[in-house]
């Protein structure tokens, strides 16, 4: 009895170990990107990856001198995308788009798309996780 116990118990731990891992996968933008560090991209998708905590797509950019590199750009949740108007099929491999946004702090092919320009020229909202800087303090007005 105190073996079926002991396996029950561990087994009700592992799963809830299990259950916190993509909880702890999710980051804030501060921790991976820098908004000092703007990025626009043109080039053609060739993966496109619908899932959470944030959709992604990966596009093949040409620099001035025809060197191609592959990029990957963080989108926001599928969920907010749909709110936005996105759909599965806005980007589809093959396409050229171009995007603005954030690149990472690593220095990576890596940034957090804030507006991407579809084939079809319309521009989209990327859900992206970047907040506006907070305004600071108002001035205050010297007496006379």
């Amino acid at each position: 009895m105190k073996k079926a116990t002991l396996v029950s118990a561990f087994a009700v731990g592992a799963g809830l170990m299990l259950s916190a891992l993509p909880v702890l996968a999710h980051h804030s933008f501060a921790a991976e990107y820098d908004n000092k560090q703007p990025v626009t991209l043109t080039g053609t998708v060739t993966k496109v990856e619908w899932m959470n905590p944030h959709a992604r797509f990966y596009i093949n950019v040409k620099d001035e001198s025809g060197k191609a590199a592959d990029w990957e750009l963080e989108l926001g949740s599928p969920n907010g995308l749909m709110r936005q108007g996105w759909t599965r099929n806005s980007l589809k491999e093959g396409d050229v788009v171009t995007v603005t946004g954030s690149k990472a702090k690593d220095g990576s092919n890596l940034a957090n798309a804030r507006q991407v320009t579809l084939a079809n020229g319309k521009k989209v909202f990327a859900g992206s996780s970047e907040k506006e800087e907070a305004p600071g303090p108002a001035p205050v007005a010297e007496a006379k």
